[in-house]
């Protein structure tokens, strides 16, 4: 079983009408937007591309809410496919500049959530993040 370890991007986006989740094909699990960073590519550039991808509203980052990757926040996930990849994600509060809802092949359903409601069936890995995020440290967290 192949062991690799990916850079990750996730993008928490808040609106008018509270915190942007999409519901993931691969789990049918709500999660925060996001995926990985391709080779060559910055992870600022990264969480919008992935943002669009995945929602369709484009977005640009105001700040770096945390790094994560440790394995006690789930940052091991093991696929059907036989991979288990670590993920060192770097997650970021973002804004929204334009686009719409739209889904696409890893988006079921896109909608947005008040962030002290999140749905039960939430990917746990993100909850952390979330709360980072609403807690309004000066710097990064490191998890």
């Amino acid at each position: 079983m192949p062991q690799i370890i990916r850079p990750g991007v996730t993008g928490v986006v808040f609106g008018p009408d509270g915190l942007l989740l999409h519901r993931r094909s691969d789990n049918g699990r709500w999660g925060l937007p996001g995926g990985s960073v391709e080779f060559g590519e910055p992870v600022t550039v990264a969480v919008v591309r992935e943002v669009l991808e995945e929602t369709g509203y484009e977005v640009e980052p105001i700040r770096l809410v945390g790094v994560y990757s440790r394995p006690d926040l789930d940052q091991i996930v093991s696929y059907a496919d036989g991979n288990t990849i670590h993920y060192v994600s770097s997650s970021f509060e973002c804004r929204v500049v334009g686009g719409e809802a739209r889904t696409c092949a890893e988006s079921l359903e896109v909608g947005w959530f008040d962030p002290e409601r999140l749905p039960d069936d939430f990917q746990s890995m993100h909850r952390i993040r979330v709360l980072d995020c609403l807690a309004r440290q000066v710097g990064p967290f490191v998890r």
